[in-house]
């Protein structure tokens, strides 16, 4: 790490149990605010993580080199002709723990103003430091989506373990770039395992909290990487939310016109996508194993029961430290 990686951050100490027992190193996931985040999604995952999950402090990052304070300008709070409290704009890296006790670390805050090359070789450094095993960037992006179909979470990246089955863009896209996509870029160059997810909010909500975006982004999270994740509280303000917009649908004909035409557009792209690509797993479908798949595990279950010790009698008690049965006199 050179003198330039070292004011990009400061690592807490004593440093923070980051392995949890596990062979493979940890999840980071990065939700960077201020870039991609209609309906506020990704802003809301790391405030849902971090109040939900015990979490301990790993690395700060120095918002004076990164962070153009007169854009966001933190406020200040007066009381009685004084200054009681001034808030501070934090860019960090946490270790979280899962209830299972799987640890992952999250890198959350403001997207940097400044120094997006700088920065991308600090949060590079870390990810080499820790052995993080995957990365997951995350976004939410505005969309001619209806809000009464379910909510597509499209997914790129270099790491098949990550992308699975799940809706992917075809062809070439051309995007305005951002500090998190270019850590994608970075790691990829690292041959680290990387990948993004972004929720596609309706277009029509994107200025306001719409929580089934945050609950489907931490989901897809989930389903990557096997960590059990909080969603009931998400869950119950995504259907309160769903609720709220049915009711303000039910009252206006003009709406429900305008939805009718979404919903006719999305089945349209929805149906075109599973013919060209049958094995996807589509929004609102559950990731199934496929015969093949299925196939190869029982396989692998019966390789196991011709295993030295698997097969009935290799144990059954009569080893020399077995207890014996009394003998007659």
């Amino acid at each position: 790490m050179n003198d330039d990686e070292r004011r990009m951050y400061e690592l807490e100490y004593p440093t923070p149990e980051i392995r949890d027992g596990h062979q493979h190193g940890p999840t980071l996931v990065v939700a960077l605010q201020g870039y991609a985040d209609a309906g506020q999604a990704v802003e809301a995952v790391s405030e849902h993580l971090l109040a939900a999950l015990e979490n301990r402090l790993v690395a700060s990052f120095n918002t004076d080199e990164l962070v153009d304070f007169r854009s966001r300008r933190p406020a200040v709070t007066m009381e009685d002709h004084e200054i009681i409290r001034t808030d501070q704009i934090s860019l960090d890296m946490r270790v979280l723990r899962d209830p299972e006790g799987r640890s992952f670390l999250l890198l959350s805050g403001p997207e940097p103003d400044m120094r997006w090359n700088a920065f991308t070789e600090a949060v590079t450094d870390l990810v080499e430091r820790y052995d993080v095993e995957n990365t997951i960037c995350l976004y939410s992006a505005p969309m001619t989506v209806p809000h009464t179909r379910p909510l597509v979470v499209s997914a790129h990246g270099n790491a098949p373990g990550l992308v699975g089955r799940m809706y992917r863009f075809d062809g070439k896209v051309v995007l305005p770039g951002s500090a998190a996509l270019r850590i994608e870029a970075a790691l990829a160059r690292a041959g680290r395992n990387v990948a993004g997810y972004t929720a596609h909010v309706p277009h029509y909500v994107a200025a306001s909290p719409y929580p089934a975006a945050t609950l489907n982004l931490l989901r897809s999270v989930a389903d990557a990487t096997d960590l059990d994740l909080p969603l009931r509280t998400l869950e119950h303000d995504a259907r309160r939310v769903a609720e709220q917009l049915a009711e303000q649908t039910d009252d206006s004909g003009e709406i429900q016109q305008v939805v009718r035409a979404l919903e006719e557009q999305y089945d349209e792209a929805v149906e075109k996508y599973r013919e060209a690509h049958p094995r996807a797993v589509m929004p609102g479908e559950a990731d199934l194993p496929s015969g093949e798949e299925l196939g190869a595990e029982f396989e692998r279950f019966l390789a196991r029961l011709d295993e030295p010790g698997d097969g009935p009698g290799e144990d059954d008690g009569e080893g020399p430290d077995s207890p014996q049965p009394p003998q007659g006199e």
